[in-house]
């Protein structure tokens, strides 16, 4: 009976403990959610009093803002398209080829791409770039991010091939399919949920970037969202914390429904029912 009661005791306080923690880390993102209805976004006012939509309203009439959420799209699009096809291309011939040493080639690009997108690696990024004649574009953002997620992609990419046996491709080339075919019909559709795990790491981290197109662009026009976030700061470098948190929270949208619409689809079931 004694023991009964010590777990209890201990169960209620550790549910008493986690319930704390967690109260805390919501606090901010209850008042993140409201904060942009609210006439007086203060920190000590998580309900808005009075409600207005009024900060939206300005925000949409601030037209640089408005094409920053284009850009970051066309962006985040465009390097998305380039990591998901260049990956599973790479990390399906790394899988199936015979490359001698293929493993250690794929930690090292593991490697070096952290640095490619880096803070140390921007000057040499940055010349290259001007080099090539593409700064102040957005192919220059989308390649910069296409060099340094896709060795990452290829990895995780690999693990997902490699969960397929050789043996579905050999049958449908026996049966007539060339390789292509093969990769086409049979391997794409069972990595497919693969894809969609790279697609969704790839979106959020170029939506979420800020130093690349900060340095890599020089026309406001180009800015993304990241970039023209900073023009609801005043003069002084002051937030105005109600234009800010309307924005940050139309900002946060396409992530969550990113997110959302692959859950709705997947279910983050990201493997399916082939055994060896």
């Amino acid at each position: 009976m004694q023991k009964t009661q010590n777990i209890f005791v201990r169960r209620a306080i550790f549910a008493a403990a986690a319930t704390f923690l967690g109260t805390i880390f919501a606090l901010p993102l209850v008042w993140f959610i409201f904060a942009p209805f609210n006439a007086r976004a203060e920190l000590g006012l998580a309900i808005p009093s009075p409600f207005t939509l009024s900060n939206f309203a300005t925000v949409f009439q601030n037209t640089f803002a408005m094409q920053a959420l284009l850009n970051s799209l066309i962006q985040a699009a465009g390097g998305v398209v380039l990591v998901g096809a260049a990956a599973t291309l790479a990390a399906y011939a790394l899988s199936r080829s015979p490359i001698p040493g293929k493993g250690a080639v794929t930690y090292i690009l593991l490697l070096f791409s952290s640095v490619v997108s880096g803070s140390a690696a921007m000057v040499p990024i940055f010349l290259i770039i001007s080099a090539a004649g593409l700064i102040d574009t957005h192919l220059a953002v989308i390649l910069v991010f296409a060099g340094g997620l896709l060795p990452t992609a290829m990895f995780i990419l690999r693990d997902f091939i490699d969960a397929i046996p050789r043996s579905y491709e050999e049958s449908a080339m026996v049966a007539g399919a060339s390789p292509l075919q093969a990769f086409f019909d049979v391997a794409l559709p069972v990595i497919r949920p693969g894809i969609v795990v790279v697609v969704v790491w790839a979106f959020v981290n170029i939506w979420g970037s800020f130093l690349i197109p900060f340095i890599l662009l020089r026309s406001d026009k180009l800015m993304p969202a990241s970039v023209a976030i900073y023009s609801f700061y005043s003069e002084a470098g002051t937030p105005i914390v109600t234009l800010l948190a309307a924005y940050s929270l139309i900002y946060s949208l396409p992530v969550i429904a990113l997110y959302l619409f692959v859950n709705w689809k997947f279910g983050f079931r990201f493997f399916g029912g082939i055994k060896s």
